[in-house]
């Protein structure tokens, strides 16, 4: 890629005749198509899931020393996270959801060698994420007060919604910042997210410390300290991809800033096809709240644990979302390239490698899990009670791993209205388990969270069954 870079300079910066410039051009334009297009060998997935990983782990880390700080606040202070940190998701996989319905229409451009169509795609992403997130900041302000007086303890109320005016207004730079991986994903350079992800982390990890505690200088905001610097490292990491793709010349190279006007027929696609993909995931995440709002009926020290938990899923299930990001990319690309029979054996490869790299990390989370839970909590209630939950989330890791990458595959596909059935379903199962275990039957929180093996392995089986049913063969976007 740094030799198409290279190429791409010197035929702009020198200008030897209109004629020779626009062969110059045509010969780059079929250069970064043979490069955009995918083959399905192992090495090509690892050359995606690999940097999609590292950039994923970096902000899941600082996830985890958030977590860390807001611990060493008090009791408490841990669980509040937790509801208003799934609430502030069920916004972000909105965002999410754009992300994956743009990712999937650019690879399928880019299998296609449609390469001038990248670049309006995107254009319209920008304006569309901007609506959405209005939208989100005034629900927060209108809506949020009523839903969390009459759903949560009194006495988290007041802190998680002050956190939470706070925190939502990270929205648009988290979307635009979502639309520039798409971008990078879809275009396979993935290696590139990196950056931005490391600039976001390390501007979170420091603010953290300086306006938690009052560090430096700074003031003392406790908990609503981590808001603001959530939302601060946001803006951070979204100007950080924003010049790193500047800087490589990819807004040139797609054209991305070519015209700006609003082009509804490009949005409406857009949104068609990302729409089904938004709903999955907001409902998917508004039943997670439900499970962390039934979890706080148990106690704080039941909600502490749920939280961490939902840290450990998100660090130790980087690989397998790096995986799964790869399996939308590399799904719709192969589609694009009219070769729907490579379709299945790269779901396979790619399921073998995500279950692979969870083998990795379910071991010392079996093997060590009192020392893992003692990095954030070192109290004996902690310990005990948080173990045999630790180790059910170990085995839903494992379920995750696979079950996850053929469900992205069915993104892929570019049947998005089918994910939305398929995350229907699970749900329906999901949510009258956790109700009936943790509300009406009042069973330990240890039997609430094997809610997540109904859950992965419902998803798997409809997945799985769909793509071999080849149904998906006929679909175009």
């Amino acid at each position: 890629m740094e030799a198409i870079i290279q190429f791409y300079c010197f035929t702009t910066t020198y200008e030897i005749g209109s004629n020779v410039v626009g062969l110059q051009a045509l010969m780059e334009q079929k250069v970064i198509a043979g490069q955009l297009r995918l083959e399905t060998s192992n090495r090509q997935i690892l050359s995606i899931a690999l940097p999609i990983s590292f950039a994923l782990l970096v902000p899941q880390f600082n996830y985890l020393i958030n977590s860390f700080f807001l611990a060493r606040l008090g009791p408490g202070y841990l669980g509040a996270a937790g509801i208003t940190g799934v609430y502030y998701l069920i916004f972000s996989v909105i965002g999410f959801g754009l992300n994956n319905g743009l990712q999937a229409l650019i690879s399928r451009r880019a299998g296609q060698d449609r390469l001038s169509e990248i670049g309006p795609l995107f254009v319209q992403s920008m304006y569309l994420t901007l609506i959405v997130s209005a939208f989100g900041i005034l629900v927060t302000y209108t809506l949020a007060p009523a839903i969390l007086r009459s759903s949560i303890d009194p006495e988290l109320y007041q802190q998680s919604l002050s956190f939470l005016k706070i925190r939502i207004w990270g929205l648009p730079f988290l979307y635009l910042y979502q639309m520039r991986n798409a971008l990078l994903v879809g275009t396979n350079q993935s290696r590139l997210l990196i950056w931005g992800t490391l600039a976001e982390t390390i501007a979170n990890v420091v603010l953290d410390y300086c306006l938690i505690f009052g560090n430096w200088g700074f003031p003392d905001l406790g908990f609503n300290g981590a808001a603001y610097a959530s939302v601060i490292a946001e803006a951070i990491g979204m100007f950080a991809v924003f010049l790193i793709i500047q800087f490589n010349g990819l807004h040139k190279r797609f054209a991305l800033f070519a015209d700006l006007r609003i082009k509804w027929k490009e949005m409406g696609l857009l949104f068609s096809q990302s729409s089904p993909l938004i709903m999955q995931y907001a409902i998917s995440i508004t039943s997670w709240e439900f499970f962390f709002i039934l979890i706080s009926h148990h106690g704080r020290l039941a909600l502490d644990i749920s939280q961490f938990m939902r840290v450990i899923f998100g660090f130790f299930g980087i690989f397998i979302w790096s995986f799964a990001a790869t399996t939308t990319t590399m799904v719709s690309n192969v589609i694009g390239q009219d070769k729907r029979d490579l379709v299945i054996p790269l779901i396979k490869k790619i399921a073998r490698l995500s279950f692979g790299f969870s083998i990795i990390l379910f071991i010392p989370l079996q093997i060590f899990p009192a020392e893992i839970l003692r990095m954030v909590q070192d109290n004996e209630p902690f310990i005990r009670e948080g173990v045999p939950v630790l180790r059910i989330v170990a085995i839903a890791i494992m379920l995750m791993s696979f079950s996850t990458i053929w469900l992205n595959a069915v993104t892929g596909t570019g049947n998005t209205r089918t994910n939305l059935g398929i995350e229907f379903i699970t749900i329906i199962l999901y949510s009258l388990y956790i109700y009936f275990v943790l509300e009406r039957w009042k069973m330990d929180i240890t039997y609430g969270w094997m809610s997540e093996w109904l859950y992965w392995i419902s998803m798997f089986t409809m997945s799985f069954l769909y793509i071999r049913s080849g149904k998906w063969r006929a679909k175009e976007i």
